[in-house]
């Protein structure tokens, strides 16, 4: 879970090709705006014989749309095929002589759709933040392209100011300064090209060793700038998420014999394998093996016990992601991964590692309570398939997003799985208890129940910790599937606010799973922020349902619930307006331009939560950098410039604690386009008292 110790526990761009080249893409921006007209599922395609119960669940969505479910063979030959052709690609995209692409994943809708993603080389050098998405339509037209950055990449110098050994030294001092133990450099120090922050830069990336501050093994990747030595960026690589089990009572374990035992090898997912590491910190452990295939008393204290929940959660995790998204196994390869149990003395985490491929759970307090829930695994699991995925940086906004996926399909598995000792739930650890109050980890229907997360997106939130902005994904989540207000489900009660006061109606569980799967597999990228995983999810609800459905719609409320976003339709919370709809132009690249609205009639100061609606027409909007100003000048940030938000306009209603400021007088907003290439105008803005 990445840091369970928490009260667990750069963005994407797409691409707007100009006028080059014959033959050259064309631009993404206007398929995100539209669904994608798509043709019947083939006749012998097996994902096309959906059951009548799924087929319900998720109503009149475009079957075409949906993903197909590739074997592992059908995979390896659509990834051959991208490799045949990538130089042909790389023309196509209008890349540079020195720039190649590298095949990372391949996925498929059942209208013959293909999505490839890509990573980037320069000069034979990796390019950080350079990964990409290509849709081809079944036919070989390319229907479009997401990229991580829009930056060109070029002009780079390759030839390094700064020493290795400088680099490392300074990834050492990082990873000590929080708390690091036996620290240590994984691997020396490589040079590659950084560009998921905006102008590709020549740097090292060292990857640190050793022990976090709390027993969790350490994957710290440090980016050093090699002209100048400054550190760049740094992100944690370590991603923290018939049995007799503690958690789901007695079930059925896929095993293998192996002469006159048995061993915890499921022989039908993979080989997925559990081992027991017997309070170790390292290597694999050992596989469990028995005499009699029956794994575990049910209590802590028999070693077998957590070995059976984790084997069961992965089991179920595997059977969620190749029966609901046709995807087999992690990297949809049809390899399993394999899980570590009883991980160091008194451990209350647990963790995925792409280095190992593997889940490893500590036994919590008191070596008491595992980490080895149904849903703390399939959280675990989950981070495996995001990294082979959309593989958003897990730091800022991005890390967010990579947080609240696994906790988004923790709820989706535990829900699927119908475990009678383990009902789903919109809550996250509920059953290991590491508060020791018997309360969950996290509440997804009001993320600020656990005292840290938050509810809704605000202008600073990528710069805490990933397990609470991943607050605002998971509120989503829960609004989409179930909309706001009280309710109870599977005997538990909710009551889930908006940011807005409106209510949002949710479209059921399944459908807002789908959306985001399909998000999280064909339009997020290493930088997606939480305005791009908007853009994303809209864009995939109108592939499926179409622009004008409930579907879409609802995606869009959603979002503007937790402060992302506008309503459809200009719906507005209730109050008092003051609007300017005076058009006013945003020079491109150039000084920041300003609207006035004056303010009369108020009493005393103005609210905590004052309501700013912004309508601003401008292509590539996050070259936009958006701030109200209060009457005596104080400045309130209301959106930074971002290189990797591609989408058109700012038509956004962001909430304001302006309670120091006195009411009465003139607000304006200030408005700055920072970069090239891209122009508009403010169309209208208002601000909205309670």
């Amino acid at each position: 879970m990445r840091n369970t110790s928490h009260r667990h526990a750069p963005r994407t761009r797409s691409v707007r090709t100009r006028a080059t080249a014959a033959g050259a893409l064309s631009a993404v921006a206007a398929l995100l705006a539209v669904a994608v007209q798509a043709g019947p599922a083939s006749a012998d395609d097996p994902a096309a014989k959906a059951t009548p119960a799924a087929a319900q669940k998720l109503g009149k969505v475009d079957p075409g749309a949906l993903a197909a479910k590739l074997s592992p063979a059908q995979r390896a030959e659509l990834i051959r095929d991208a490799n045949a052709t990538k130089a042909e690609t790389a023309e196509d995209l209008g890349l540079g002589a020195k720039e190649k692409l590298v095949v990372r994943d391949v996925t498929k809708d059942r209208d013959g759709t293909v999505h490839t993603r890509y990573e980037r080389t320069y000069d034979g050098l990796p390019v950080l933040g350079g990964d990409l998405v290509v849709d081809t339509a079944k036919s070989g037209k390319t229907e479009g392209v997401t990229k991580a950055v829009k930056t060109q990449l070029k002009g780079v110098d390759t030839s390094a100011d700064i020493k290795a050994s400088a680099a490392e030294k300074q990834a050492l001092g990082a990873a000590r300064a929080e708390g690091s133990k036996k620290t240590d450099a994984d691997r020396a120090p490589r040079k590659v090209v950084w560009m998921a922050k905006g102008a590709p830069t020549l740097a090292y990336e060292t990857v640190v060793g050793g022990l976090q501050h709390d027993g969790t093994p350490n994957e710290l990747h440090v980016i050093t700038d090699a002209a100048t030595g400054k550190k760049l960026f740094q992100w944690q690589g370590i991603e923290n998420g018939t049995g007799n089990t503690q958690y789901s009572g007695q079930v059925t374990l896929g095993t293998a014999q192996s002469g006159s035992n048995y061993t915890l090898t499921d022989t039908g997912r993979g080989n997925h394998k559990t081992y027991n590491l017997n309070r170790g910190t390292s290597g694999t452990g050992t596989l469990f093996t028995g005499p009699d295939d029956v794994w575990g008393n049910g209590q802590a204290s028999n070693l077998e016990t957590a070995g059976a929940d984790a084997h069961y959660g992965a089991a179920l995790t595997w059977d969620y992601y190749k029966n609901v998204h046709g995807r087999s196994g992690i990297r949809g390869d049809g390899v399993g991964a394999y899980s570590r149990v009883h991980y160091g003395n008194n451990y209350v985490n647990a963790f995925w590692s792409d280095a190992c491929f593997c889940m490893t759970y500590g036994d919590g307090s008191g070596n008491a309570k595992p980490l080895t829930s149904i849903d703390v695994a399939a959280h675990e699991m989950t981070h495996g398939v995001t990294a082979a995925t959309g593989n958003m940086t897990y730091s800022g906004e991005s890390g967010g997003l990579n947080e609240a996926t696994s906790d988004i399909f923790a709820a989706a598995v535990e829900f699927n799985a119908n475990n009678a000792s383990d009902k789903g739930d919109y809550y996250v650890g509920e059953k290991i208890d590491i508060n020791g109050d018997g309360s969950p980890l996290r509440y997804m229907d009001k993320p600020s129940k656990d005292g840290s997360s938050k509810d809704s997106w605000y202008s600073g939130i990528g710069n805490i910790d990933v397990h609470y902005s991943s607050g605002v994904a998971n509120h989503f989540y829960y609004l989409l599937s179930e909309g706001s207000g009280k309710k109870e489900i599977n005997g538990v009660q909710y009551d889930s606010p908006t940011s807005d006061g409106l209510p949002v109606t949710g479209i059921g569980r399944d459908k807002a799973s789908l959306i985001w799967f399909k998000a999280l597999t064909t339009k997020f990228t290493t930088t997606t922020n939480y305005a791009a995983a908007r853009t994303g999810t809209l864009a995939v609800a109108g592939e499926l349902y179409g622009t004008t459905s409930n579907e879409y719609k609802a995606v869009a409320h959603a979002w503007a619930a937790v402060n992302v976003g506008s309503r459809p339709g200009g719906e507005e919370p209730p109050g008092t307006s003051f609007e300017n709809t005076t058009d006013v132009a945003i020079p491109d690249a150039g000084a920041a331009v300003t609207s006035s609205v004056n303010v009369t009639g108020r009493t005393g100061n103005a609210p905590s939560a004052l309501k700013v609606g912004v309508d601003i027409v401008h292509t590539w909007r996050g070259d936009l950098k958006v701030d109200l100003l209060a009457p005596d000048g104080t400045v309130y940030p209301l959106k930074p410039a971002s290189s990797s938000d591609s989408a058109d306009n700012v038509k956004e209603t962001y909430t304001v604690n302006a309670s120091s400021e006195v009411a009465n007088g003139t607000w304006k907003l200030r408005v700055q386009d920072v970069a090239r290439q891209d122009t508009g105008y403010i169309n209208s803005w208002k601000v909205t008292f309670p």
